[in-house]
């Protein structure tokens, strides 16, 4: 199992023992996340609340992992599940990249951990998976989310308009990557302000 640390963030991949504190979590954050994230499927059954659809959901990205197509992690502070930072839809070839997803808890929110935890995952895909490049959409409105990638100074690309379904429409994201020269240039500075 691929555990990786930061200064004050854990991050590895759920598992189904997880699932009490998972749905503790989004419970108690539904508001909070669910206006930011894709509709539900009808008929499907409820991640949040049903145990054997969390257990199908780790299965499915350790199934990921071992095909190198992502890497799911929880964000855990003071080993306390706090949210989760997906890398997903690894490419190889020509491309050698990687969208990056997250959220936390709004009870830690604006304390730093999802900053700390994508640096961490920016170090991971950058020096152990080799990838050249790693990218993050946020919807335009989404400030919390658009802090993160402002305080580690990624790169704004654009608008990517009516870009992704998300709670029933089709919204725009802002586009926001980092690639591994970038990587290179600004290790060590990032390093410093945020897992040192």
């Amino acid at each position: 199992m691929t555990t990786l640390f930061g200064r004050r963030v854990l991050l590895r991949p759920l598992v189904v023992s997880d699932f009490p504190s998972w749905r503790e979590v989004r419970r108690r954050n539904e508001e909070w996340l669910t206006r930011w994230e894709p509709t539900r499927v009808p008929g499907q059954p409820d991640v949040v609340e049903d145990r054997d659809a969390f257990a199908v959901r780790c299965s499915a990205r350790q199934r990921e992992r071992q095909l190198g197509a992502g890497y799911g992690f929880g964000v855990f502070v003071d080993g306390s599940f706090a949210g989760e930072i997906n890398l997903s839809s690894i490419q190889r070839g020509p491309f050698q990249s990687a969208y990056v997803g997250y959220w936390i808890d709004e009870a830690h929110a604006g304390q730093g951990y999802t900053p700390e935890a994508l640096v961490v995952v920016a170090r991971f895909a950058f020096e152990e998976l080799r990838l050249h490049r790693i990218q993050i959409a946020i919807i335009p409105r989404n400030a919390a989310s658009r802090r993160v990638v402002e305080k580690l100074a990624i790169r704004e690309e654009g608008v990517a308009v009516r870009y992704l379904e998300i709670n029933g429409e089709w919204e725009d994201h802002v586009r926001y990557a980092i690639t591994a020269e970038e990587w290179d240039e600004r290790r060590l500075e990032l390093g410093r302000e945020w897992l040192d």
